[in-house]
């Protein structure tokens, strides 16, 4: 990852801090929908929820014994309690130049939505007592403090298409949210080397409305973001078929990805609810 000069990082501060209260805003209305569960690591051990009965040992105290249900039987029987040990989330969105854009003055931008619902969901995990962390950042920690450190690295966060290579640490599960417009081989690598690692993950793909139904019709400039790439056409619905085989194709080459990591795929758009993207998130790392 590059190092960002000293000036540079302060006027990326700067002009990101008129941001942060309106994106903790956003992300804490989303949360607010959804009641956290615990995703931590089930065992048995110190706790305070009853997980099982299981035979006496050698070994066990008489205190560990638990004489009323061990009276309903020849057997003598402990009551176990459940330990929970939070795994860590480790949270990417992308910022390549692309997710800037918005097909229309009404609708955010995949870049916004993407952080919206990244934070949405850091909040809803830290009040599960989750620890959860960007990749490539800090280590991911538990607390309520770590929201808004985390909408505060979100806003500063690199401009890249795809997640950095050490975003894939053992014990973490991922979640890696962007357009994935951009040549795809190098999120496809990142998935197999995560998974070989044992690393579960989710995968959300951010698209604007125009993105996903190629409205375009007549004389059409399209200009790739900052004037990398450029094509002129006279007839842009007659590039429809082609447009939508395309996207059809990158997103059966990630779905195919993900199902042989057993990690999970979907999508959203700009104009949906973001509770939609942020249930669907919640419940496919619960599952």
């Amino acid at each position: 990852m590059s190092v960002t000069p000293p000036a540079d990082l302060r006027a990326r501060a700067e002009a990101a801090s008129a941001h942060l209260p309106p994106l903790i805003l956003s992300a804490q209305r989303l949360a607010a929908l959804i009641a956290p569960g615990a995703h931590g690591l089930r065992r048995a051990g110190p706790g305070e929820d009853f997980w099982q009965y299981r035979p006496a040992q050698p070994g066990d105290s008489a205190r560990s014994i638990d004489w009323r249900r061990s009276a309903r039987s020849d057997a003598r029987f402990v009551r176990d309690r459940e330990a929970q040990t939070a795994q860590a989330v480790s949270l990417w969105v992308a910022g390549g130049p692309g997710m800037a854009w918005s097909g229309a003055p009404d609708r955010p931008s995949k870049q916004t939505r993407a952080q919206v619902l990244a934070l949405s969901l850091a909040l809803v995990l830290l009040r599960g007592g989750e620890k959860v962390g960007l990749a490539g950042g800090d280590p991911a920690r538990a607390g309520r403090a770590q929201g808004e450190r985390l909408a505060q690295e979100l806003l500063l966060y690199p401009a890249d298409d795809t997640p950095p290579a050490d975003a894939a640490r053992p014990g973490q599960r991922l979640v890696l949210i962007g357009d994935f417009l951009t040549p795809v081989q190098p999120l496809l690598d990142h998935i197999a080397r995560a998974a070989a690692l044992g690393l579960r993950g989710v995968v959300l793909q951010v698209l604007d409305p125009d993105e996903e139904t190629f409205p375009y019709a007549g004389a059409v400039l399209f200009q790739a973001p900052g004037g990398a790439a450029r094509h002129d056409t006279r007839d842009a619905a007659g590039l429809r078929a082609e447009y939508m085989a395309r996207l059809a194709q990158r997103r059966a080459d990630i779905g195919a990805a993900c199902a042989a990591a057993g990690w999970r795929f979907g999508t959203h758009d700009t104009a949906a609810a973001p509770a939609q993207a942020l249930m669907w998130l919640y419940q496919m790392l619960e599952g």
